[in-house]
């Protein structure tokens, strides 16, 4: 896909994507998230993307969401570990407005007491949600055992207690320390010039003092392995299996996609899908994942049991596991999984806000967006011998942890 890259002296980059659309999408990406918060802050990044839309100098709530919601647009925002995103779909008349908003937002929120209090009580009430969730609360639970100690463990909502205590000071301190101009990018798609785009881009974040960034970030050690069973008031046993993964620039990074998206990613024709769930009827849910990150990754699997199921699951698992371990692919199911695969990331191109975000993250971590026909390439160059090796490493249960929820009584 084509696309433009002009970069401010302050360090933002505005990434220009042209479309003939009617519909535009943009997003400010700061690549700064939950990693990046002292242990005693856990919280804060998420804390922050909450607030930045309750006051600005010269917004009350009410004016920052109407701004763009007045004229049928759509705004929302999330963090992660290594990333905060505020994003928004529109008609192409409103990108001045968009932008405009935008830099207020994240800029020149004031994170005025009174906002603090009211939106704490909402993220307490957010995380208590969330812990009523075993599906969901496992996955934190687990990404602090396979990242002790470290912060990408850390849960994104953060805890009561760490929630409770953020102050003012926290939050400019933060800002000051993770919110480096030359780490942010200005996303646009849509049907504009190059020229307009960078008009209007300047007209707003071109008077930003410049705030560069140093490495600061530590990779994570390797943990232990461990096997840990939790009792829960719950209904059926959880469990998750996993261990860290390849990087965003490890050379095996496209593999292990190829391969997650095989054993357990999107679709119902995954292999633990078929064995697991229509063929023993034991798992509603069972899936993988894998999400590689700046200086590591993690690779898990998920499932939800009966818990008189649950050592069945587990042998079952284990055995797919061994099977793919010491059967290598063929040429021929490599290229099926290779095509699935391709077919899947085209679709995707049809959802463009997610289109323009991930190629904003791109930008940040690549410094440059790779076309779907590099991307394909990459696919098609995975050997059954990669594959292979990638399943020796990541498949051996040796090297695996495991959480599990497990019902009380």
């Amino acid at each position: 896909m084509e696309y433009n890259v002009h970069t401010l002296p302050n360090g933002i980059r505005l990434l220009h994507v042209p479309s003939a659309s009617a519909i535009s999408h943009a997003c400010i990406i700061v690549n700064s998230g939950s990693r990046d918060e002292q242990q005693e802050q856990t919280g804060l990044a998420h804390f922050i993307e909450h607030l930045i839309f309750k006051r600005t100098e010269k917004r009350n709530t009410s004016q920052i969401l109407n701004r763009l919601e007045s004229v049928g647009a759509d705004l929302n925002a999330y963090t992660t570990k290594e990333y905060t995103c505020i994003h928004a779909s529109f008609l192409n008349p409103y990108l001045d407005r968009t932008l405009e908003l935008f830099n207020d937002i994240v800029f020149h929120s004031t994170f005025p007491g009174d906002e603090m209090e009211k939106e704490k009580g909402v993220i307490l009430d957010e995380i208590a949600s969330y812990l009523d969730q075993p599906e969901e609360a496992i996955y934190d639970d687990f990404e602090d055992l396979v990242f002790a100690g470290h912060p990408l463990g850390r849960n994104i909502l953060g805890s009561t207690e760490s929630v409770s205590s953020i102050s003012q000071q926290d939050i400019r301190e933060f800002i000051k320390a993770n919110y480096h101009t030359d780490r942010i990018v200005v996303a646009v798609l849509g049907n504009y010039s190059l020229n307009k785009a960078v008009k209007i881009f300047s007209r707003y974040y071109s008077e930003i003092e410049p705030n560069l960034s140093l490495a600061t970030r530590i990779a994570p050690e390797k943990a232990r392995v461990v096997s840990v069973v939790q009792n829960k008031p719950i209904q059926q046993a959880h469990a998750v299996l996993g261990a860290q993964a390849y990087s965003l620039h490890h050379p095996y990074k496209t593999g292990l996609l190829l391969l997650n998206n095989l054993l357990g990613g999107t679709g119902m024709s995954s292999i633990l899908n078929l064995q697991i769930r229509e063929k023993y009827g034991i798992a509603y849910t069972i899936e993988t994942g894998y999400s590689p990150l700046s200086d590591t990754g993690i690779f898990t699997l998920y499932f939800g049991t009966d818990k008189e199921k649950l050592d069945r699951a587990w042998s079952l698992i284990f055995r797919e596991f061994r099977k793919i371990r010491e059967n290598p692919l063929t040429e021929l199911q490599l290229q099926k999984a290779k095509n699935r695969f391709i077919g899947q990331i085209a679709l995707g191109e049809e959802n463009r806000i997610g289109l323009i975000i991930s190629m904003a993250k791109s930008l940040i971590d690549y410094d440059k967006i790779d076309s779907l026909e590099v991307v394909f390439n990459k696919i098609q160059a995975v050997t059954t011998a990669d594959m292979a090796a990638i399943a020796g490493e990541i498949l051996d249960e040796s090297n695996l942890s495991a959480l599990t929820f497990y019902p009380l009584g």
